[in-house]
């Protein structure tokens, strides 16, 4: 992942829901250029959805993400979530 590469947090968060973020933003670059097993991409997910229950501002963030890094969080979610329980995800 660039370095250049701001993750959409907000200054309310605890230093646990940032971590939280983080990591699946970090989930969706794996995804990405390495892939990573269905279970664990899904379960930062909802890690992630504790942090940002709301959908638009989860649509928020997924696009400040992508403008950055062109990587889609919506479609590497979807994609966990079509694909078969054990499997490895990639984009």
């Amino acid at each position: 992942m660039s370095k250049d590469v701001y993750f959409p947090i907000s200054m309310d968060w605890s230093k646990e829901e940032v971590v939280h973020v983080v990591q699946f933003f970090e989930g969706v670059d794996q995804v990405y250029n390495k892939g990573m097993e269905r279970e664990t991409f899904l379960t930062l997910y909802r890690h992630f959805k504790e942090v940002v229950p709301s959908k638009a501002e989860e649509k928020q963030h997924f696009k400040e993400y992508e403008e950055q890094t062109g990587q889609s969080a919506y479609h590497a979610v979807k994609a966990a979530r079509e694909a078969d329980p054990g499997t490895k995800i990639k984009k």
